[in-house]
């Protein structure tokens, strides 16, 4: 073969899968793809603190998916011969004020906080990546409407807004996501249409739109695309924002209600133990603590395997 020769398609047998998706010139869309995936996974678990911090959110979350197999005792059942039971072998972290164990109890209350983190996710990062996309776009009078209230719903503090809303409410695990996800949502739409400016006259953007293509189209088909990336970094720096909010929420007695084993709602019901039985309060502290850390070190991971300007 010469020397000049382009690799082939694929990687082949006679060259290591690495140089493949190092190569200068790939010769394929999937190529490509598998390079910059290849690359951005380099410069990611380049950084230890990330890649603990990666490596402590997945076994946070698998611990959380896994908690029927894991959790030694029923969270829920009552032992009150054993109410305030220091760590032993038998509870490794003891027992709460109505002797349920606090293991098991934390880690079925990781369900509860971690899906209600992803629950408010999935609701604020797709809405407000529209609303800043489509204002971006279309500008004019719909701009400076929907700018302006997502300016009203920044003027006010996140948890603040969240507690009036949960107020209007009933206080609950759904009311209290709904209320996060209703005060989460302007940031990413500010950041999605500071990044629709800067492409919308673009030339590709000119070219689809000589070529017929309707707004709709561009929108979803161009614009959204190129402002993801943006708001997935701003999601995985909002998540450890969002469970701080959520066990807030909890602890002031507008999220879960007991005896829901969320660990906002486990240090509310603990707090009068805390200069005693101080184990008890202390279990669902270490483990927000933890849980926000580590999104929070992921987060700063992602937005620079994502972030082009942080390259």
């Amino acid at each position: 073969m010469n020397e000049g020769a382009k690799p082939a398609l694929v990687p082949p047998g006679s060259q290591s899968l690495r140089a493949w998706l190092l190569a200068e010139e790939p010769t394929s869309r999937r190529q490509t793809a598998w390079g910059e995936l290849y690359r951005g996974w380099q410069r990611f678990a380049s950084n230890r603190i990330t890649l603990g911090a990666f490596i402590a959110a997945v076994l946070l979350i698998v611990v959380a998916l896994a908690a029927p197999l894991l959790a030694p005792y029923n969270p829920y059942a009552q032992n009150l011969a054993d109410r305030l039971a220091p760590p032993s072998a038998a509870h490794w972290l003891g027992t709460d004020e109505l002797g349920r164990d606090l293991l098991s109890r934390l880690i079925y209350g990781g369900r509860l906080t971690l899906g209600m983190v992803v629950a408010v996710v999935a609701l604020v990062a797709p809405f407000g990546l529209i609303i800043g996309c489509v204002a971006g776009y279309l500008g004019g009078m719909l701009d400076r409407v929907l700018m302006r209230l997502t300016d009203i719903f920044l003027a006010f503090p996140r948890l603040i807004l969240a507690l009036a809303f949960v107020a209007a409410l009933k206080p609950g695990i759904g009311s209290a996501v709904f209320a996060i996800a209703l005060t989460s949502w302007p940031p990413y739409a500010r950041l999605a249409r500071a990044d629709t400016l800067t492409i919308r006259d673009a030339d590709f953007i000119a070219a689809v739109r000589l070529m017929g293509a309707g707004s709709p189209r561009i929108i979803l088909r161009h614009i959204v695309p190129l402002a993801l990336s943006s708001v997935i970094v701003r999601v995985s720096l909002d998540m450890a924002g969002i469970i701080l909010t959520a066990a807030g929420l909890g602890f002031l007695g507008m999220g879960a209600q007991p005896p829901a084993a969320e660990w906002g709602t486990m240090i509310a019901t603990s707090r009068d133990y805390i200069l005693q039985q101080w184990w008890v309060p202390t279990a669902p502290g270490v483990a927000i603590f933890i849980a926000a850390l580590a999104f929070n070190l992921l987060g700063d991971g992602m937005r620079d395997v994502l972030d082009p300007k942080a390259r």
